[in-house]
């Protein structure tokens, strides 16, 4: 891992989701202005070349391809934009796997946090709420033939064979990410999570493991009680909806991650001075259930970072 990566699991860890945002914006800044020692340093490359790099280290053994995203953290190297990008990932998975994007979000900025939001909004219009992590996430939502699940945090995109598979039912499930999510549908197929412009930081599947233990999980969890009941909206369909509850103590360090899956699982690694990572969804379940069942997750108690 690398020294800003390391810096960036630090800020995730100690500062506010404001103070990171800024911290990120000034970051970002920087990287603009630094552009042409940049790619004097890296080169540059293209949304083909990300792809043959992404297939160099997780070949072609697999069902589904969930892909975290930055194109700003690609910058300025990559010499594309984002849809170039939605496009060349969709031709690496290809007609015969299923290509999958999250389409997170976190509520209105201008209300506050996602419960403020859907208590002002009690209406989660599945059509016109844009993703939050990024707009080539945003992109792939928008594509004809991509399904997505109803929820209104965790909303899964998929677009191929196991499309349909991977996003029915989220809403029913009881969860955000356990048993009937698309996050359980991946551990049942031969699933690659990967990293592009993106580390481990914003792993989703690690949440998982959590919410298969259930109240077995070592931490404390919420009960879901304050949040409001909202309608999930689908075209013409409105479906009820309650946010259940979550991990509540601890603060997350994803850095344990890497300490508690088996050596060799976890690929980390950095494409022309951009942040990658490819890990089986399969193997971060077990590993995290298994590590749960000891004792060990990857939040700290109460004194610790």
């Amino acid at each position: 891992m690398s020294l800003v990566d390391s810096i960036s699991s630090v800020t995730h860890r100690l500062l506010s989701s404001e103070q990171h945002l800024a911290l990120r914006n000034a970051y970002l800044s920087a990287r603009r202005r630094a552009a042409p020692l940049l790619r004097l340093a890296y080169g540059t490359f293209d949304a083909r070349a990300l792809c043959h790099e992404v297939e160099a280290h997780i070949g072609t053994d697999y069902d589904c391809l969930m892909v975290h995203s930055s194109v700003n953290k690609l910058a300025p190297m990559y010499t594309e934009g984002p849809l170039e990008l939605v496009r060349a990932l969709t031709e690496l998975a290809g007609p015969e796997r299923t290509l999958a994007m999250p389409a997170f979000y976190f509520g209105d900025p201008k209300i506050g946090g996602l419960v403020d939001t859907l208590t002002a909004r009690p209406e989660f219009d599945m059509r016109r709420t844009p993703s939050q992590v990024g707009i080539a996430t945003e992109l792939f939502r928008r594509m004809p033939g991509v399904r997505c699940s109803r929820h209104p945090i965790y909303r899964v995109c998929a677009l191929g064979p196991l499309a349909e598979a991977l996003t029915q039912g989220h809403e029913q499930a009881g969860t955000n990410c356990g048993p009937g999510t698309p996050f359980d549908e991946m551990t049942r197929h031969r699933t690659w999570i990967i990293g592009v412009g993106a580390t481990i930081e914003i792993l989703t599947q690690v949440h998982h493991a959590e919410d298969v233990l259930g109240d077995a999980f070592p931490i404390p969890r919420s009960k879901g009680s304050d949040a409001p009941e909202i309608r999930i909206r689908d075209g013409k369909e409105v479906v009820p909806y309650r946010l259940p509850g979550s991990v509540s103590s601890g603060r997350r360090n994803m850095q344990r991650v890497r300490r508690l899956m088996p050596a060799g699982q976890l690929q980390e690694w950095r494409f022309r001075g951009t942040p990658m990572f490819a890990v089986r969804a399969r193997d971060v379940s077990d590993a995290l259930i298994a590590a749960a069942k000891r004792g060990e997750t990857i939040y700290a108690s109460s004194g610790e970072t």
